[in-house]
């Protein structure tokens, strides 16, 4: 009975010093940095997907925002039409806060629009004569 669990407990204790042995391995292999060459017309490609694509969604925000902005004007004009020379509603200017915030949001889109818009061509570079 002893001698049985003796060689039990020694495979055991081999099997753990195996599979410890195989964790390193296989972490050292996986921690090792592996290169992928580069590609520049793909990189390029890649670029200009995700350029187009945030600029698809920049625009679409832009155009939600600016429906917004025309429902926030068109609701203030209502409520400073309802008011009178002599009252200032809290509404009245909640309301426009809620515009100016709005409109800076959306002039600041527009802004980073234009700073990644289309860059211009180099200079020609002149031919020796």
């Amino acid at each position: 009975m002893y001698r049985k669990t003796a060689i039990v407990s020694a495979a055991l204790v081999a099997f753990a010093a195996l599979a410890a042995r195989l964790e390193v391995s296989v972490l050292a292999v996986s921690s090792q940095d592996y290169k992928i060459p580069s590609n520049p017309k793909v990189d390029r490609e890649l670029e200009e997907k995700s350029v187009r694509e945030a600029n698809r969604k920049r625009d679409e925000e832009i155009k939600g925002d600016t429906q917004r902005l025309f429902q926030l004007a068109t609701e203030l004009k209502q409520a400073v039409d309802k008011t009178d020379e002599n009252t200032l509603s809290l509404e009245v200017i909640r309301k426009a806060e809620e515009l100016e915030k709005l409109a800076k949001r959306v002039k600041e889109k527009m802004k980073e629009g234009a700073s990644r818009g289309p860059q211009p061509a180099p200079p020609p570079v002149p031919s020796p004569r």
